[in-house]
C-alpha cells in the first residue's frame, strides 16, 4: 500500500501527516530486522514480504512449481522493458518472428505490461509498456535497476566460457576413467 492508500482508509480527522507515516514505517522496518519477514518499499508503496534467505522454507509451503516461461515470452518482455513504449510490430521487427497472441495475453494477464496508447498509423497498433506490478514482481524499484545490455552480454559471455570449461572438465574425467 502507498501512504496515500493508507491515509484513504482512515477517518479524515484522524489521519496523521505523511512525515508521521514515514516515521512509523521506519520504526516497523527496524522492528522487523532479523525476522523472517520484512517491510519493503517499492515504487512508493510498502509491503510485507518474506526475506530472500527464507525463500527455501516458504517454497515448501506450496506444492506447485513456478511457471516456466518460454524464451519467446521472456524475449518479448525484455524488449518491452528495455525499449518501451513499443508496439507489437516493433517487437516482431527486432525478433524477426511474429509475436504470438498467447504471449501478449499472458503478459497482460500477469499485469507485467499494459497498453499505454495507440500509434497514429493505419490500424492504430497498441503501444505497450511495463507496469508497477512488473517492477514489484522482479524486485525492481525502477527501470533503472534493470541490468544494462552490456552487463547482460558479459553474463552471456561468462556463461558460455563457464559451460565450455565444464565440458572440458567432463572430457578430462572421462579420459582419466579410460586410463584406469
Amino acid at each position: 500500500l502507498s501512504i496515500d492508500a493508507i491515509q484513504a482508509l482512515l477517518e479524515p480527522d484522524l489521519t496523521p501527516t505523511r512525515a508521521v507515516f514515514r516515521s512509523v514505517l521506519q520504526e516497523i522496518e527496524e522492528d522487523y530486522k532479523g525476522r523472517g519477514v520484512e517491510l519493503v518499499e517499492f515504487s512508493g508503496a510498502y509491503r510485507f514480504q518474506s526475506r530472500p534467505s527464507m525463500s527455501e522454507w516458504v517454497q515448501r509451503l506450496w506444492e506447485e512449481r513456478p511457471q516456466k516461461y518460454s524464451r519467446a515470452l521472456l524475449e518479448t518482455l525484455a524488449l518491452i522493458a528495455y525499449r518501451q513504449p513499443i508496439t507489437r510490430g516493433d517487437i516482431e521487427e527486432v525478433r524477426g518472428v511474429a509475436v504470438s497472441s498467447t504471449i501478449m495475453k499472458t503478459l497482460l494477464e500477469r499485469n507485467w505490461v499494459r497498453v499505454v496508447g495507440h500509434r497514429e498509423v493505419p490500424g492504430r497498433p497498441a503501444i505497450y509498456a511495463t507496469t508497477k506490478h512488473f517492477l514489484s514482481y522482479f524486485n525492481l524499484s525502477s527501470l533503472d535497476d534493470l541490468p544494462t545490455l552490456a552487463e547482460i552480454r558479459d553474463i552471456e559471455l561468462i556463461s558460455k566460457e563457464l559451460n565450455a570449461q565444464l565440458e572440458l572438465v567432463g572430457t578430462e574425467d572421462e579420459s582419466v576413467k579410460q586410463d584406469d
